[in-house]
């Protein structure tokens, strides 16, 4: 075949693809600027006939997205600060310090891999539910403060630092706090960023776990007032569209403006581990 006609097909193959994906956000941005019941005529309208914001103006004067905004905000900012000291510091202490039955602990953290989330939900509801922490931030932050892929991610990307680097820091008589600190987590610069961005967006786009331990509608994230809304606006095509943007386009905006060090930090992490 001739290359040209290759190169040509292969772009227009993964420009159809991508067109496809982006088809349906699209029309979801489209319908959020319709007028009420606009979108369910037919056939349904691919653009607005006069462009309007009154969606959005009930979303955040009368259906209270504007607070649950800020919960998904809290909620994932803070996942994501404590996820990123507990498993930088728990991945690289598999990485690279030695005590007593190392590798046995790791392997059965990744042997836990195997069982479904799920299965883990129950007792820790009634774990939670035990020290009071049912409908509250706490209840939702606190089990999500360290993971098994994280401490995996960083651990393999640890391993890439030289071992001579830590030995002559130690000699010169740096604590092991100071290397971390100064040395060590410099060079884990594209791994916090991957795991950055990893932990925010499945923080925010949680659904499931916030739902079991949410109870009082004031504590709600993003999903789960879209949920809401969606029980009590079913035929309201429109204000559930522009309720989907307003959750989709923060995170959406956020990794296409940080996908450079998102798979920098994945390809790195590949090839040095």
């Amino acid at each position: 075949m001739n290359p040209r006609l290759a190169k040509v097909l292969v772009n227009g193959s993964l420009c159809g693809l991508a067109a496809a994906a982006l088809l349906p956000l699209l029309w979801m941005l489209s319908v959020s600027f319709m007028a009420p019941g606009e979108a369910s005529s037919l056939p349904p309208p691919l653009l607005p006939v006069h462009a309007t914001l009154d969606n959005y103006r009930e979303l955040f004067a009368h259906a209270g997205m504007g607070r649950y905004l800020l919960n998904s905000l809290l909620i994932a900012s803070a996942i994501t600060a404590l996820a990123l000291a507990s498993n930088l510091l728990a991945g690289y202490a598999f990485a690279k310090l030695r005590f007593t039955g190392r590798e046995r602990l790791f392997q059965a953290l990744i042997g836990a891999l195997v069982i479904p989330a799920q299965v883990a939900m129950l007792p820790l509801f009634l774990l939670l539910k035990t020290f009071g922490l049912v409908n509250s931030y706490a209840g939702v932050i606190m089990p999500c403060m360290a993971t098994i892929f994280g401490i995996y991610l960083v651990r393999q990307y640890a391993r890439s630092v030289p071992d001579e680097l830590l030995e002559a820091a130690r000699i010169d008589g740096a604590g092991e706090l100071r290397i971390f600190g100064q040395i060590v987590l410099p060079l884990l610069k594209p791994i916090m960023a991957t795991l950055a961005i990893f932990t925010f967006l499945a923080a925010w786009n949680d659904f499931m776990w916030p739902l079991i331990v949410l109870t009082g509608q004031e504590h709600y994230t993003l999903p789960l007032a879209l949920a809401s809304l969606a029980r009590d606006h079913v035929q309201d095509s429109e204000l559930m569209m522009a309720g989907s943007v307003v959750t989709v386009l923060p995170v959406l905006l956020l990794f296409l403006a940080l996908q450079r060090y998102y798979l920098q930090g994945l390809l790195l992490g590949s090839v040095k581990g």
